[in-house]
This record gives C-alpha cells, structure tokens and sequence, in this order.
C-alpha cells in the first residue's frame, strides 16, 4: 500500500488557513463533489505540481467564490468590504495561501521519512479564474468542508490519477505495493508540530566525516503571525505582538533555516536550552540541510 498523506493535507490546510487568517479553521468534513452546486459560480483554479520519489503528479484547489472571496478579506485584516466576486488580487491571495498550503504539507511529509515518497516539493503552476462548469465529468475530485470561525465555507480538491493513491482515505483509490514500512501515523488534533515515524536503516556516506566540522545555523523559532505592513510601520517601544503559537505548543528547530524537528525550552545554568522531543531520521536531516 502507498502511504497515506490525507490526514496530513488536512492537518496543514487547517493549521495554515489558521495562521494566514487568524481565524480557528477545522476540516468538518470530505465528500465526494456534487459538481451542479457550483455551476453559477466563479472558481480560483490553482494547479500545483507535487515531485518526489521519481513521480511527477498534479493537486488542483478549486476554491469557490463565496471562500476566495472571503480568504481575501481575511488577509487583509477585514478592512474594507468583502468582495461579491473574483478579480486578480482575489486570485493572487488565493495562490500565495496554497501555496503555503502545499509548502507546509511538504515539510510536514518530508519530516515523516517515509520510504515510498522519499523528498516531496511542490510548485503552483497556475492560478486561474474557471467557470463552475469546468468541474463537471472529473473523477477523483471532492468537496472540502471547512469551519472557519463557525463559517462553514467549501474548498475543492481534483486528484490526478498518479497522486490518488497516495490520498486513499480521501479518494478510496489504493495502490502501490503492501509494505508495512509505509504505514504512517499523523497527529489529528490541531497542534502544529509532526509525529516522526523510524525509518529504514540509513547508511551514512563514508566521506561524510569530511564534512563534520562544518558550522551550521541553529534557531528555535517561538512562533510566527502574519502581520499588515500597516501594523509594523506603527509599532513602538513596549509594543506586544501576539503569536499564533500557544504556549503548551513544541517549538520549532531549524538549522539554516529549514525545520528539522521539536522540542521544548529548558533552563541550562541559567541560559536557555532545547530538548530535543522530536526528529525527523538521519537521513532526512542530510537531505534538507543541504548536505
């Protein structure tokens, strides 16, 4: 069997509409598409290119009116009207938050180690306004239901045949072959942090003991929050910024900028420490430091 990304797509949809919106999001629920729903409505069509493991495939977000419209609004603070229907600055906020979907579903896979994906990456091709009638006659292509602060508001998604198996709990399509090894568990609940599964024995390069003494950047980031340049032009000394980060929340460990694992803060002889709770395998951490 291939191994199963649903639950994390779902995870990282929810937690980065979260972050860019500032609003709670959840996933209520995925059902197949009834395409008659949407046939006198405008669609942002976003088409992305996911890469790994030798296999090039397609995901297109197919994200209504009624939800580009308010993903816009949202982004930008609530100021202003909400819009009643798709212009070129809508389809621009509705790529740049796929596009952080998608990237964060990546990081999130690639931390996994899995066997039969290896290192995932991800590319927008193309973001484009579609009349609803452009659904009609696909396969493999459901309905999202979100909650977005009690607003229920829908999210499409179009599978390609190659990456459907990869998706089954969303799909049903099954394929691949039966190895155990590439059976995952994902963390449901909405914290954003990864359960880093053991991966298969990595034999370290011979060389690699060269490279050994290489110094490399270490940083924890506390949280991150998507700001309004409006808002950092008027900040001042004694300023409070709030973090999208809760405070029982692991932090994240980067090393030169790309995040490798989490931990918590500890005090060691009265400086601050991190201990280690979570880690992607050794090979994971070779591939993404750029070594």
């Amino acid at each position: 069997m291939a191994s199963d990304l649903s639950n994390i797509l779902k995870e990282e949809l929810s937690n980065t509409l979260e972050q860019l919106l500032s609003k709670s999001s959840q996933v209520e629920s995925i059902v197949a598409l009834v395409s008659d729903n949407f046939d006198s409505t405008q669609l942002v069509e976003c088409v992305v290119k996911f890469d790994f493991k030798g296999i090039s495939a397609k995901l297109t977000f197919f994200i209504p009116t009624l939800s580009a419209t308010k993903f816009e609004y949202l982004m930008l603070g609530g100021m202003g009207d909400l819009k009643e229907h798709i212009d070129d600055e809508i389809t621009d906020a509705v790529n740049e938050i796929i596009s952080n979907i998608c990237g964060s579903f990546c990081t999130s896979v690639n931390a996994q180690g899995l066997p039969d994906i290896g290192s995932i990456k991800s590319e927008v091709k193309s973001s484009t306004i579609v009349e609803g009638s452009s659904l009609e006659n696909k396969t493999n292509i459901f309905e999202i239901i979100l909650s977005l602060d009690e607003e229920k508001l829908p999210v499409i998604l179009y599978f390609d045949e190659i990456i459907s198996p990869f998706f089954s709990s969303i799909t049903g399509v099954e394929g691949g072959n039966d190895s155990k090894d590439n059976e995952i568990s994902t963390n449901t609940s909405n914290n954003n942090y990864y359960n880093y599964q053991p991966a298969p024995t990595f034999q370290t390069p011979k060389n690699l003991e060269l490279l050994y003494h290489i110094k490399l950047k270490l940083s924890v980031r506390l949280g991150t929050k998507v700001v309004l340049l409006k808002d950092i032009l008027r900040w001042d000394v004694g300023e409070i910024i709030e973090l999208e980060q809760m405070v029982n929340e692991p932090l994240e460990v980067l090393v030169n900028g790309v995040k490798i694992g989490v931990g918590e803060a500890v005090i060691v002889d009265g400086k601050f420490g991190l201990k280690i709770k979570k880690i992607g395998n050794e090979e994971f951490r070779l591939n993404h430091i750029g070594l």
